[in-house]
C-alpha cells in the first residue's frame, strides 16, 4: 500500500507541473485519474478479498485515434500479492454508428508468490452504439494463457448505460468467463452514477455471480465508489 500512494502522489504532482501543457497538445492529451472503492471488483469478482479498493491512472491519448496508459490498485490474494499494475494500448476507429475499441492489455502483480505465474496478457475487441439516448455495447476479451497459467480464457459481455436526468444514469453488464479447465461462471452488474462536476464522480453498483460456491469473493454485494479525472 505505501507504494501504491507514493506511485499516487507522483502521478497528480505529474498533473499538476505539466498537465496543462500537455492538454494543449493536439497530437497527444495526457489524464490522470485517483479514486477509491469499498471493493475492488473484476467480472464479478473481489480482487481484495471483500476489503477496500485505493486506484489511479494516467492515459495518453494519441492522434484522436490511439490511447496507452497505465493503472494501479491495491489487492489482496491472501498470498503476499498486494500490487495490481496494467499497461495497456490500442486503437478506437468510428465505422459508421460503431465505436470499436481494439486493444491489448498487461496485467503484472507485485510481491506474487514464486512459481504463482499471475501476470498475463488480455486481447480486447469491443464495439457500442448509440440507440436514443442510450449507449449499447458489446466486449469480448481473449487471453493465450490466463492468471496463474489457468490455459486459454475468453470474456464476453453485453452492456448498456443511459442517462436519467441531469448528473444522473444508469447502466449495467452480463458476462460469461470462460476458463480452460475450470472456473467458467456468469456475472452480472446494475449500478447508478452520479457526476459531482465535470472532474469527479460517484458510483454505487450491484455485483453478482452464479458460482458462490466457488468461495465468498464471488457473492453478491453493493459496492460504492469514486474517481476523480483531471
Amino acid at each position: 500500500m505505501k507504494t501504491l500512494k507514493i506511485m499516487l502522489l507522483a502521478a497528480a504532482a505529474t498533473a499538476a507541473m505539466g498537465g496543462s501543457a500537455l492538454a494543449a497538445d493536439d497530437d497527444i492529451a495526457l489524464s490522470f485519474n485517483l479514486g477509491a472503492a469499498s471493493d475492488y471488483m473484476f467480472r464479478g469478482i473481489s480482487q481484495t478479498d471483500n476489503s477496500g479498493q485505493i486506484f489511479g491512472g494516467a492515459d495518453a491519448t494519441l492522434y484522436g485515434i490511439g490511447y496507452a496508459g497505465v493503472w494501479l490498485s491495491n489487492v489482496e490474494f491472501n498470498n503476499g500479492t498486494d500490487l495490481e499494475y496494467d499497461l495497456y494500448a490500442g486503437v478506437k476507429p468510428v465505422v459508421g454508428p460503431v465505436n470499436l475499441d481494439l486493444g491489448v492489455y498487461y496485467y503484472g502483480y507485485t510481491n506474487q508468490p514464486s512459481g504463482s505465474h499471475e501476470d498475463y496478457v488480455e486481447y480486447k475487441a469491443a464495439g457500442s452504439t448509440a440507440v436514443g439516448p442510450a449507449t449499447v455495447g458489446a466486449t469480448v476479451f481473449y487471453s493465450p494463457e490466463f492468471f496463474g497459467k489457468t490455459g486459454k480464457a475468453t470474456y464476453y459481455e453485453l452492456n448498456g448505460s443511459m442517462p436519467v436526468v441531469d448528473k444522473v444514469s444508469v447502466s449495467g453488464a452480463v458476462g460469461h468467463q470462460e476458463v480452460e479447465g475450470a472456473f467458467d461462471y456468469n456475472t452480472w452488474n446494475l449500478g447508478v452514477g452520479y457526476a459531482l462536476n465535470d472532474h469527479v464522480g460517484f458510483d454505487l453498483r450491484y455485483w453478482d455471480t452464479d458460482e458462490h460456491g466457488f468461495g465468498d469473493i464471488y457473492d453478491a454485494k453493493v459496492v460504492i465508489g469514486v474517481k476523480a479525472s483531471f
